[in-house]
């Protein structure tokens, strides 16, 4: 009876354990320019997330390589934990499509960018989002039968107005598959009225945006773009979330459209955010993840420069542990171990 009840208490705490070191390559495939069949390893790694019961919580404790967390540490303020997956899963969309801009920009392309309104990636438990049934990957297209281009459009719409003010949003409801992979539908009218904001809500940043907000809708907002790639991309990343493989995906994505190797034919594995502009960003889980990518027998493992002491930690003899803040110095450090310059397989306009 003990045991029953210990696995139905839920603690609230999470638990992070070595997940899989995955090769990218065959996971991608492109439409529309030409790509290079060799059998290059650069891998993404993952790990678990595991929400902890009672009895779990005590177990685990006997294990090694695990990181626990409460739950409040995964979720901004007000977040409810069940918005993990779908968070994860938009995260996981971004960092495809900052890997696509940035290969193909890397490579010489011209990659243009097109406004596309504002997605929503958290919503405030019982806020008058919430309330009104906005969920993390809605699109907002429109506020009072005015297009949204940018987040920080729609924070100015509704900093100054009363709360208490009814106000209709244009959304293109968002889709998750069973995958993880969104889709949107066409946009409809959403009628919801605004609250006043909590003590402590977070203050925007936005230009033109001064002093508290008077109203307050209860999202966590990011900018979408539509990019003119030119050629077709897929990534396969079936159910795994999170912003982490960006690096990864970038680098797996140059060496695909690219003359030679860019690893020198080393088996590397990657971590860290992409961002469009090429920045390398932290990443949860580094010490995972390092045991993750020996265990699959990687050469190198390229971490975020902030992570590389709890990486090297972590790694063991046999694995040489690279820092980088930008996609351009993780190219260089390719370089250094025998990868070559990336030259496109196809011509650039």
């Amino acid at each position: 009876m003990v045991f029953v009840g210990l696995s139905a208490w839920s603690t609230g705490q999470y638990a992070i354990t070595p997940g899989d070191a995955t090769s990218v390559t065959p996971l991608v495939s492109v439409r529309g320019v030409s790509t290079n069949p060799h059998p290059d390893t650069i891998m993404l790694t993952d790990v678990y997330l595991t929400a902890l019961n009672g009895w779990q919580w005590i177990t685990m404790h006997f294990s090694s390589h695990v990181q626990f967390l409460p739950g409040s540490a995964l979720v901004p303020p007000g977040v409810s934990t069940s918005e993990l997956n779908n968070q994860g899963y938009l995260e996981m969309r971004d960092a495809k499509l900052a890997a696509e801009v940035e290969a193909f920009r890397t490579l010489g392309w011209s990659v243009g960018a097109t406004p596309a309104g504002t997605i929503v990636n958290g919503v405030v438990t019982h806020s008058p989002a919430a309330k009104a049934g906005l969920v993390v990957g809605d699109n907002v297209v429109g506020f009072d039968h005015r297009p949204v281009r940018t987040s920080c459009q729609l924070v100015r719409d509704v900093h100054l107005i009363a709360p208490g003010t009814a106000v209709r949003l244009l959304v293109r409801r968002v889709s998750f598959s069973s995958a993880g992979v969104l889709s949107w539908r066409r946009a409809t009218e959403i009628t919801l009225t605004t609250g006043r904001p909590p003590n402590g809500a977070a203050v925007s940043g936005c230009a033109g945006v001064s002093g508290p907000d008077h109203s307050w809708l209860g999202v966590s907002l990011e900018d979408n773009f539509r990019y003119a790639l030119p050629a077709r991309v897929s990534i396969d990343t079936a159910s795994i979330g999170g912003p982490s493989a960006g690096l990864a995906m970038t680098l797996a994505l140059i060496n695909d459209l690219s003359h030679g190797s860019l690893t020198g034919h080393h088996i590397i594995a990657a971590t860290g955010t992409m961002s469009v502009g090429g920045a390398v960003g932290d990443v949860g889980g580094v010490a995972e993840k390092t045991v993750a990518v020996q265990r699959a027998g990687a050469r190198y493992f390229i971490v975020p420069q902030v992570e590389v002491a709890t990486a090297r930690t972590a790694a063991s003899p046999g694995l040489t542990v690279l820092g980088v803040t930008t996609l351009h110095q993780a190219l260089a450090d390719l370089r250094a171990i025998g990868g070559v310059v990336p030259r496109p397989l196809s011509p650039v306009p």
